[in-house]
């Protein structure tokens, strides 16, 4: 069954995304697929995207890109639009990351150490970005920006650390933006194209993403 049909019988500019096929209760990963994927059809879209990416960059677990994508891939010609809604929201939760390694990091470090662990707010993890700064400062930014690496204990830390904050900035937009105009900017070009493989893929394509995921962490452990 295809995903996009016309409104009301008639040719439409914008994909429509009709009701998701009933999905398995334990495919929790394809629920929120297509869940998301919804959302390009409605006025909500880009604020839940918003939300979602200036979460991220400070406290919450879960990364834009899975909202990103099936948004620009449900309405491709708005690429531009959630990509730059995106990666603004990224770089102001960011800087509030910033703010709470400061500010508030010695009130809440270690609350935060104790009960938010599971998310790579770990005292090891901030010793080893604190001198991974003292060599590398802004590339270091740079790259948890754009890869896998978890960029909330990258924005907190660099707060901590008392990173000059320009360079934070400069890094954190040009990672941020590369990052996600890139994926937005695949879906917007080949996004009908690549659906059905997209859809028919899922499930692997679920899995790469969490071993990306977890492989950042894995990164931050092992390396010195």
């Amino acid at each position: 069954m295809s995903n996009v049909e016309t409104i009301n019988g008639a040719s439409s500019d914008e994909p429509r995304v009709t009701s998701p096929e009933r999905v398995a209760w334990w495919h929790w990963h394809r629920r929120l697929y297509d869940w998301v994927v919804h959302f390009a059809d409605t006025k909500h879209g880009e604020r839940a995207l918003f939300f979602l990416s200036f979460a991220e960059s400070s406290f919450f677990p879960v990364p834009p890109d899975v909202l990103l994508a099936p948004l620009a891939l449900g309405a491709p010609k708005k690429w531009f639009r959630f990509a730059f809604a995106c990666s603004i929201a990224s770089v102001l939760g960011g800087i509030l990351g910033y703010c709470i390694g400061m500010f508030l990091w010695s009130l809440i470090g270690q609350w935060a150490y104790a009960h938010l662990g599971a998310i790579g707010l770990t005292e090891a993890n901030f010793a080893k970005f604190q001198g991974w700064y003292d060599k590398y400062d802004f590339w270091i930014v740079f790259t948890c920006g754009f890869t896998p690496l978890p960029y909330k204990v990258c924005t907190i830390s660099a707060g901590v650390a008392e990173i000059n904050f320009l360079g934070f900035l400069i890094a954190s937009t040009a990672s941020r933006s590369a990052r996600f105009f890139l994926v937005a900017g695949l879906m917007g070009w080949k996004g009908e194209k690549i659906r059905p493989f997209i859809e028919k893929y899922f499930n692997w394509f679920s899995l790469a993403f969490v071993a990306l995921l977890i492989g950042g962490f894995l990164v931050i452990k092992w390396l010195h």
